[in-house]
């Protein structure tokens, strides 16, 4: 499956897409108050199946003749949502996790809905029909396969976007280099690799800093309900948007680096949610699991491995030179010393020798241990 991502032209007309985003809210809604009624009662979620019956029923009704004007099978996709939102919310339950249910959206915060086989047709190019109306939108590549979906998307500005998911299995021709890396993730350096190449954190939301704290400034200053309150909400969530663009933009081009040098990559699991209790905005800022997302599938139509070894092996404790364990190691101590073999060791440097040599071991492939001597000499 392969998704294209296209933005809509700004249009009078795309007024009729925002009102079928915000009746796709509405039936959320709706559904969201049944399914938490029947869970009150029997601890448990109505089949989608019998919900989607009743929604049919519903629209008989005249209080609900208006759902008439939403495709039937994005008010499908709509229950199977909610659906599968439940099934993830029980999966937490028994696994003893805290978890709570889905629960109710406002229309701003409601963002798109979908369209199957029916409702939509590509007319040309770069224009696609939806229901009776016609729409541009800047196409900038090819579409390969045959269309599965099609969902519209809105942003915080009020933009559309056309997703479209095709059948086409994505591959990408890359280079076989016989290259293995590892790497140790870090607050001062983005990644520390264990041949030096390391990456510096580019900190996106530190250097917006001073214009996001104008923008909120600017937001509380004016009058609620008023439009020059919309105006200053517009200018803060621009802002966002160009913090999180430069983010993705970055990751991108560094998962593509990454996967196109090395053939096979190391890494530590981590508790994201762990580290951001103690450090927090930073740990967004780096964004290290929307990164790793982006290296597995890169990693995957590029035929390359990525390995990731137990959290809680010591990598920074253990002397990558002589194997000794450290076990005072504080996670204020940023170098440390071998009282075996005397070798002076930065934390992070020695935690991705020792990523790579767990990796290298995982895999398979013999003790890496003498190349990290000759490295570290």
């Amino acid at each position: 499956m392969k998704t294209y991502k296209f933005k809509l032209y700004k249009s009078k007309r795309n007024k009729y897409l925002h009102s079928q985003i915000d009746l796709a809210c509405e039936i959320y809604n709706h559904c969201i108050a049944l399914y938490k009624r029947y869970y009150r009662i029997y601890k448990k979620h109505i089949p989608a199946y019998k919900m989607q019956a009743h929604i049919t029923k519903l629209k008989h009704l005249p209080a609900y003749k208006h759902w008439y004007t939403l495709n039937s099978q994005s008010i499908q996709d709509v229950v199977d949502r909610i659906d599968r939102a439940y099934t993830i919310f029980f999966q937490n339950i028994k696994r003893g996790f805290k978890a709570n249910p889905p629960n109710f959206k406002r229309p701003f915060r409601y963002k798109s809905f979908t369209l199957k086989q029916t409702g939509y047709k590509l007319v040309s190019n770069n224009k696609i029909q939806i229901g009776k109306k016609t729409y541009k939108f800047f196409k900038s590549r090819k579409i390969e396969g045959n269309i599965k979906t099609i969902t519209i998307k809105r942003d915080e500005l009020g933009d559309l976007y056309l997703f479209i998911l095709t059948d086409m299995e994505e591959t990408r021709e890359a280079p076989r280099t016989g290259e293995i890396v590892g790497f140790d993730f870090g607050l001062k350096t983005f990644l520390t690799a264990s041949n030096e190449e390391d990456v510096e954190p580019p900190l996106f939301f530190k250097q917006n800093r001073s214009k996001l704290r104008k923008a909120h400034k600017q937001v509380s200053s004016k009058k609620k309900v008023s439009k020059n309150r919309r105006k200053a909400l517009a200018n803060l969530n621009r802002v966002y948007r160009k913090v999180s663009n430069q983010r993705e933009d970055f990751q991108w081009k560094l998962a593509n680096d990454l996967t196109d040098k090395y053939d096979i990559l190391c890494f530590e699991t981590l508790n994201i949610k762990g580290m951001q209790r103690l450090w927090g905005r930073k740990i967004s800022d780096l964004s290290f699991s929307s990164f790793i997302l982006k290296l597995k599938y890169l990693a995957c139509i590029k035929s390359k491995t990525l390995v990731f070894i137990n959290r809680f092996e010591p990598s920074s404790k253990t002397c990558s030179v002589c194997g000794y364990l450290y076990k005072d190691l504080e996670l204020r101590d940023r170098s440390w010393l071998c009282s075996e073999c005397k070798t002076q060791h930065d934390r992070d440097r020695n935690a991705s020798y020792n990523i790579l040599r767990v990796g290298a071991s995982t895999l398979g492939l013999g003790d890496v241990r003498p190349a990290l001597q000759a490295i570290s000499a």
